[in-house]
């Protein structure tokens, strides 16, 4: 790995973490395309969780906006999830602090992506960690507000990736018992 922010280093299981942030009942119907966010982001977390990548949660003001969807939510420890009220998840203090926040990359789902994703994104790339952002698995109200803010992250030194490219990189090779199961189940 040989960019701070990541621009030529690959996602590796051992050293990332699955950040996904506000993705709430309140806020989640008002988002463009919100089942295909929610959809990709609960398949990066079920491929996180059989490679062993710890998976951190957002919740943004949860009394006004709710909890997270409760497909993402269900069997996560309450060390999972963070509460937050500044939009930067780093900016509470706890992110960093939890399992799996001390790691060096993170991958980004969530949103919105104009505004907590994003400030999150830029508050890691600023302590040097690496992101790479799930380009099929964040969002916002309006989709223009989305795609500024991909390229706003990407000009900042985060790498926009896929939902596959994540998967493949952190299984590394084929070959593997864990590899056929993955592949049948999620790669079809």
């Amino acid at each position: 790995m040989t960019s701070a922010k990541g621009s030529t280093a690959r996602i590796s299981a051992t050293a990332s973490t699955l950040l996904i942030i506000d993705i709430q009942t309140r806020l989640f119907p008002v988002i463009a395309n919100s089942q295909a966010l929610a959809d990709n982001s609960l398949w990066l977390q079920q491929v996180a969780r059989r490679l062993a990548v710890p998976v951190l949660l957002t919740e943004q003001y949860s009394q006004g906006l709710g909890q997270t969807i409760a497909s993402l939510r269900e069997g996560h420890a309450p060390s999972a999830i963070i509460e937050k009220l500044h939009f930067s998840a780093v900016s509470e203090g706890e992110l960093l602090n939890r399992p799996g926040g001390e790691r060096e990359q993170f991958v980004v789902c969530g949103s919105e992506a104009h505004v907590c994703v994003l400030q999150t994104v830029l508050d890691l790339l600023a302590l040097g960690r690496q992101v790479f952002v799930v380009e099929e698995a964040i969002g916002s109200r309006k989709p223009s507000d989305k795609n500024l803010a991909l390229a706003r992250m990407q000009q900042a030194g985060a790498v926009i990736v896929s939902r596959e490219m994540v998967a493949f990189e952190w299984l590394e090779h084929a070959g593997t018992d864990l590899f056929r199961a993955i592949s049948l189940e999620f790669l079809r």
